[in-house]
């Protein structure tokens, strides 16, 4: 077709709405502002920060790292040589479409404004995905939420 698709949310954590932080509804409309599109070239990670402010004037900074899988063509195309005249025997080969490549974002959604650590922590899962590491999404994104603050006077 043409290209062009519609977003749609693969995985979130939390998988529920937190009461004082609710999931922001749109985001797929959000990371993409251009539109889903397929591209017959695989384009470079980017990477950005936008604010979003809610209906009680709370800013909710939305990081927005988006990368480039290649997807699967739906089928192959035939088309007869030189402008339709068979010059050879042979049958038409069925010639292959161009790959294409279809946008993948993390959003990483925040009260704080912390760019440079939310780029480092988008592209710490980005490359856990990529590599195909067998490391559960679910710990590293525990892993990177939490943190442990010392008792004052108390061991480090």
């Amino acid at each position: 077709g043409s290209g062009d698709g519609q977003g749609q949310i693969l995985q979130r954590f939390p998988e529920k709405d937190w009461e004082d932080n609710p999931f922001p509804q749109g985001i797929e409309l959000f990371c993409q502002p251009s539109g889903w599109q397929l591209f017959t070239e695989r384009n470079p990670p980017t990477f950005f920060v936008a604010v979003l402010t809610d209906i009680n004037s709370e800013r909710h900074y939305c990081a927005c790292f988006t990368f480039w899988e290649a997807v699967e063509s739906a089928q192959p195309q035939s088309h007869p040589r030189n402008g339709g005249e068979e010059e050879e025997e042979e049958p038409s080969s069925p010639v292959q479409p161009a790959q294409l490549f279809a946008p993948k974002s993390l959003v990483l959604v925040s009260r704080l404004d912390h760019a440079e650590v939310f780029r480092n922590s988008l592209g710490l899962i980005y490359t856990i995905y990529v590599d195909g590491l067998s490391v559960s999404l679910e710990n590293v994104i525990g892993n990177l939420l939490t943190c442990t603050i010392p008792i004052t006077g108390g061991a480090q």
